[in-house]
């Protein structure tokens, strides 16, 4: 499997392109520019033209929205029902069109002129949909991807301990690291299956990695506060009264209830 981000350039001016295409060098994130075009018809054309397929290897559009003909809204329009669509970044000088733009479920919408650092954050996000998918083919290990300083690691679900939720990112968290990841709790819990248990609404734990659960004291209106500690990091985190039962069910051997 190659790590290369494939992406396709699609901006009517020649010097934006130029450097779009200098950034793309510059980042951190491996991608590979495998095609480029003026306007919406010759990015159609492209993705029309690969020995009779339906559409080109392309796994990223940075896209303008203004050009000449159909403008970049339509164009994302038609790529998003392709069989296999690429993910679809919009490159534009105009801020007003953003909300038309995720609704078209932009990965982002960068502002001209871009900075390499949003850039290369956009290609971050557009590895990490793609990955997953790519390695599930290949592997039956499922892989996690987060940033660590402005490049991706790839974290194998045995690795983790847990995944817990603060402020906008998640937290996951091996025996000797900790990363970020900004997918969502449940997306996550989908993606991993029964192999992690949500303790808390803010935390899933490794079944493989509960070491004890305590009670650890009441709460102000007299509730039982419980916390189950992890291994080999001894942590303590939280755990929901309505999720004690399920812990205590794991970490005995037994299945959890419904």
């Amino acid at each position: 499997m190659s790590d290369l981000l494939r992406v396709m350039i699609v901006d009517d001016e020649h010097l934006a392109r130029l450097r779009l295409k200098t950034l793309l060098a510059q980042s951190e994130c491996p991608n590979i520019v495998v095609a480029e075009a003026g306007d919406a018809g010759q990015a159609l054309a492209a993705f029309r033209s690969t020995d009779g397929s339906p559409d080109v290897a392309v796994d990223l559009v940075l896209l303008d929205i203004q050009m000449p003909g159909p403008d970049g809204l339509k164009l994302a329009e038609y790529l998003r029902v392709l069989p296999n669509p690429p993910a679809v970044v919009f490159v534009t000088a105009h801020a007003g069109h953003a909300l038309q733009a995720f609704e078209l479920d932009a990965v982002d919408y960068l502002t001209k002129p871009v900075r390499l650092d949003r850039l290369t954050a956009a290609l971050c996000r557009c590895a990490k949909r793609r990955v997953p998918a790519v390695l599930a083919s290949e592997s039956e290990e499922t892989m996690l991807v987060a940033q660590d300083r402005g490049r991706l690691v790839r974290v194998p679900a045995s690795q983790v301990i847990y995944l817990k939720a603060e402020l906008k990112y998640v937290t996951l968290r091996t025996a000797e690291h900790s990363h970020v990841l900004d997918q969502s709790l449940s997306e996550l819990e989908a993606q991993l299956g029964g192999r992690f248990v949500r303790v808390h609404r803010n935390a899933l734990v490794a079944r493989s990695a509960m070491k004890a659960l305590e009670r650890r004291g009441d709460d102000a209106e007299g509730g039982e506060n419980w916390a189950v500690q992890v291994q080999p990091t001894g942590e303590w985190l939280a755990v929901s009264r309505r999720q004690v039962a399920t812990v205590r069910d794991v970490m005995a051997g037994r299945s959890p209830g419904p």
